[in-house]
């Protein structure tokens, strides 16, 4: 039985969690900045629609990212060398979650919910979230968004408008992340796209260890999660 969360109550351990459907760990809860990183940093991250209380996940295997290994096909090389987008990062966050899922804007079923929106943009506004917009002709045409915590980037969700707009928007950020020191990008669950640029599965356990290495305080990295986590 999965267990029901009040606000502020200690996540189970992730191994409990479901086999079916897979990584649902705990039900209920809160989206406070504080629990929403406690999350993260365990792994754990919350997915859950409008019809439903905030539920919490830890899939295993899980997908991971590591920028160095990134793939980059011809035809993405061919959309970069034209320069026909412009990326910028942190510029219109609350645009880009509103864009992001698999259903928006009108969609009473999307899982971008009134309350993910505030809790993301507390996030943000904590400079612990992230964006990455990608314009076209002033036009917002694509995107992502997720959370930095040390070396390692939990992406969340991203969108794009135009062809090859979203994964404009990652390659560019990963130089970034490479120039952080940023060691993993989390992409939570499998994704033949994703896959197409380099992304791997792992073990939960092995996704774990990762986590423990790499979230540590670390001299050259800027963690404003922090001073949440420990209040």
């Amino acid at each position: 039985m999965v267990p029901v969360l009040n606000p502020g109550d200690p996540f189970p351990p992730t191994n409990t969690a479901l086999k079916d459907p897979d990584g649902l760990l705990a039900i209920g809860g809160d989206l406070s900045p504080k629990t929403l990183i406690r999350a993260y940093r365990s792994g754990i991250f919350p997915w859950f629609t409008n019809d439903k209380p905030v539920l919490w996940w830890s899939p295993n295997p899980r997908l991971i990212l590591r920028p160095k290994d990134l793939k980059i096909s011809r035809s993405l090389q061919k959309t970069l060398r034209k320069k026909m987008f412009e990326v910028t990062i942190n510029q219109s966050f609350e645009e880009v979650i509103k864009n992001c899922g698999p259903k928006r804007r009108d969609d009473s079923n999307s899982w971008i919910t009134e309350e993910m929106l505030l809790a993301y943009t507390r996030l943000f506004n904590l400079g612990v979230a992230r964006s990455v917009e990608t314009w076209l002709n002033g036009e917002l045409v694509g995107g992502l968004y997720g959370v930095s915590i040390g070396r390692v980037f939990f992406g969340e969700s991203m969108f794009s408008f135009e062809s090859d707009a979203s994964k404009v928007a990652l390659t560019t950020f990963v130089d970034t992340l490479i120039a952080e020191n940023v060691e993993i990008i989390d992409c939570q669950v499998y994704s033949s796209h994703l896959e197409s640029l380099g992304a791997e599965m792992v073990s939960r356990d092995k996704f774990e260890a990762l986590l423990s290495k790499f979230i540590q305080p670390t001299e050259g990295i800027i963690d404003r999660s922090t001073h949440i986590w420990d209040n």
